[in-house]
Parts: structure tokens; C-alpha cells; sequence
């Protein structure tokens, strides 16, 4: 129960949107962020000089060209103050005041605009969350040919978004997003995952790999980071974990939590780098900082082991039990582990079980005989005691307000 062997660092899968985490053979969730495009329409004067403005940062000059515009009933001006507001571009972040915008532009007909409010109701920003509403403007927009929108409308039918799950629904937008001229690069993206997890088309390695690599080539990070795992899987292509490592830094680079983690992976294990537990741990927290439950366990075990940090079984346990409480299986054991050894925390059987306990349900045979283990020292009523502790726990989890602390 106590050996090195009960412990394992976690990788992480494919990813695809970083709100609405998904799991991927049981192990993950895989992210992707749908993005909200400030709109480059043609034109000039004050609309071509704002957005000349806004493009070098100046965002004083930008809101000081597109406020009149507004106004004046501009519908690319009017979207572009609300991404201005949303993001708090030269504006202090305010979501009514970024809705009243996109709402203005959206009546006009302005897709980019009809997007963005079904994005606001998609992730409950300014608005309560709304599928329906968030499809009716997907569909505005998509109809135009937004491939932003038929992207968004793809991951709705994928996941049951205000629609019955519908895979083949979902390959029709996607593919739909990436025909158009230019294609839509988070499309290809998510095209490719459907191919590897055989989703509404059959499964194919190669097809997933050749949508990833366009993705990626157009400079998107999850699919760098999709692309970094199918070498280093072997899946469609040989296994190459330099080529793995290469498109895992390209993505980690640009701040991608997925890939941080995975490289973290690979300088911890020497798998197309060299070993370096100093730049293991350094990726592992950049990722576990942006909330990757994966590198949060992966710290847990950097600090336990005491792998390019002194050991300290208290900032283990800490980090165990932030990625447990974000529902990662291994962290749940390992947390509950901890618990039944007294390491960074007082003995506590009935946690140990009540964790074990969830990583067990979880699919960890490992933790189903570590529950044993810890069944041994107690009685009946502590057993009792410890599944409904348990029970509790999963639901906090499942409700997303789980305490750190338990």
C-alpha cells in the first residue's frame, strides 16, 4: 500500500473544450476554447482606423472611432464594443454592457455578433445559461456561413446541448465549418477527435492525424497538443516522442494547459527530452495554476517523492486534493492514501475510505483493494459512516462545489 508502485503521474488525452470537460477513455477530461473573433469587415475611415487602433492595442483610440459608429447603428461597430466590454479592452469587464452590444449588432443581422450572444448563453455570462437561446443564434449565425457558429453548433449536437446528442449532426457542422474558404481551424479539431474516438463516422487514426496537423499548422494549440499525443501514442503514425515533444512545447507555449502537462510528462519520464525533474515540476504547476486537474495530481506526486523539490507530504496532499476534488480517479486514491498512512495529514480511515471509496467506483482496481485494506480497520458503523461521507463528497463534486479540505 505504502510502495512507489501505487503511484502514478497522470497524462493527459486529446483535448477539446476547456468549460465542458469530457472524458476520453476513462482517464481525462479534454479541453478547447471556442473563441470570440473581433470582426475584420472591410471598409474605412473611422470603422478601418478603430480597428487599425485596436489591433496595436490602442484601445482608447479604438472605443474613441467605434463609439459614434455605434451610435450611429454600425453593426460591426456595435460587436466590437461588446467584445471590448466582454474582455475589458480599454473598458472595465462588464457583461450587460457587452449583451446590449451583441444584441444591437445581432439584430442587424451581424453573424459574428449572433455568435457571440449565443456564446454569453452558452457559458452563462451576463445571462443565466441557455442552450436554446445559444442554438437559435448558432443557427442565425451558421446559416450565414459563420464557421465560428456551425463549430459551436457542431459541439452542441456532440454533447446534447439544448438538442438531443446527435454524433452525425454534430460531423455535419463540423465538417460544414471546414469547407468554407479558410476553413474553420477549432472545426478541424474537433473533426479529428470525432475520427478518433469513432464518433458519428468510423474510427480512423490517419483521418484524425491529418485534421489535427491542419489545425495545428494553422497555429492552434489543443490541436498541437492532439497532435504532440498521436505521436507519442503511435495512433495513425509511428511513434516519434521527439515529434510528440515538438508539438507539445509549440502548444505549451502558448500557454496550453493539456500540453504543459504533457511535456511535464515527458521531461519527468525522458521520453524525447531528457529527464529534467526542475522543468517537470515548473510545466506541471504552470498547467495545475490554470486549473488542469491531471498536473495538479502530477505535483502531488512531484512533492511526495520529492522529484525537483524537497519531499513534503503537506503540499502533496494539498495538491492531491485539489485535482480529487475536480474528480480525477488517481488523485482520489492517492488522497485517500494519504489519509490511511498519516502522510501530510493525521490518520483518518474514514476519509481514506471515503476517498478510496470514490476511486474505486471510479474504475481503479488498485483503490478496490486499498478499500479493502482500510475496511480491515474499522468497524461496521464506521464503514456506514464513511460511504455516506463519500456519497456527499461525489455529489459536491458533481454540483462543482466541492470544499477544499474534506
Amino acid at each position: 500500500m505504502n510502495s512507489r508502485a501505487d503511484l502514478k503521474p497522470e497524462e493527459t488525452w486529446p483535448g477539446r473544450y476547456r468549460q465542458l470537460p469530457v472524458n476520453i477513455r476513462g482517464l481525462g477530461p479534454y479541453v478547447l476554447t471556442i473563441f470570440i473573433l473581433l470582426v475584420a469587415g472591410c471598409g474605412g475611415g473611422d470603422y478601418q482606423s478603430g480597428l487599425d487602433a485596436y489591433n496595436r492595442g490602442d484601445y482608447s483610440v479604438a472605443l474613441r472611432e467605434w463609439r459614434p459608429l455605434a451610435g450611429l447603428g454600425e453593426a460591426r461597430a456595435q460587436n466590437n464594443l461588446g467584445i471590448m466590454y466582454l474582455e475589458g479592452h480599454g473598458v472595465p469587464i462588464d457583461y450587460d454592457e457587452a449583451i446590449k452590444y451583441f444584441r444591437l449588432s445581432a439584430n442587424q443581422g451581424e453573424a459574428r455578433a449572433q455568435n457571440n450572444l449565443g456564446l454569453m448563453f452558452l457559458e452563462g455570462r451576463g445571462v443565466p445559461v441557455n442552450y436554446v437561446e445559444a442554438m437559435r443564434f448558432f443557427l442565425s449565425a451558421a446559416d450565414q456561413g459563420e464557421t465560428l457558429a456551425q463549430n459551436n453548433l457542431g459541439f452542441m449536437y456532440e454533447n446534447g446541448l439544448g438538442v438531443p446528442i446527435d454524433a452525425d449532426e454534430a460531423v455535419l457542422w463540423y465538417r460544414r465549418a471546414i469547407t468554407q474558404e479558410g476553413g474553420q481551424k477549432l472545426a478541424y479539431n474537433n473533426l479529428g477527435m470525432m475520427y478518433l474516438n469513432g464518433k458519428g463516422v468510423p474510427v480512423d487514426h490517419s483521418e484524425a492525424l491529418r485534421l489535427f496537423r491542419l489545425a495545428a499548422e494553422q497555429g492552434e494549440a489543443v490541436a498541437q497538443n492532439n497532435l504532440g499525443f498521436m505521436y507519442g501514442a503511435g495512433l495513425g503514425v509511428p511513434e516519434d516522442n521527439i515529434e510528440a515533444v515538438r508539438w507539445y512545447r509549440l502548444a505549451a507555449d502558448q500557454g496550453e494547459a493539456s500540453a504543459q502537462n504533457n511535456l511535464g510528462m515527458a521531461h519527468l519520464n525522458g521520453t524525447g527530452v531528457a529527464r529534467d525533474y526542475a522543468e517537470a515540476l515548473m510545466l506541471f504547476r504552470l498547467s495545475a495554476d490554470q486549473g488542469e486537474a491531471m498536473a495538479q495530481h502530477n505535483l502531488g506526486f512531484m512533492y511526495e517523492n520529492g522529484l525537483g523539490t524537497p519531499s513534503d507530504d503537506v503540499q502533496a496532499v494539498n495538491w492531491y486534493r485539489l485535482s480529487a476534488g475536480a474528480g480525477s480517479v488517481v488523485a482520489q486514491k492517492n488522497l485517500g492514501r494519504m489519509y490511511f498512512q498519516g502522510k501530510g495529514v493525521p490518520i483518518d480511515n474514514l476519509r481514506a475510505y471515503a476517498w478510496l471509496n470514490l476511486a474505486a467506483i471510479g474504475g481503479d482496481s488498485d483503490a478496490v483493494e486499498q478499500r479493502a485494506t482500510v475496511e480491515q480497520s474499522m468497524n461496521a458503523a464506521q464503514v456506514a459512516e464513511a460511504q455516506v461521507l463519500s456519497t456527499e463528497i461525489f455529489e459536491r463534486i458533481q454540483a462543482g462545489n466541492f470544499v477544499q479540505g474534506e
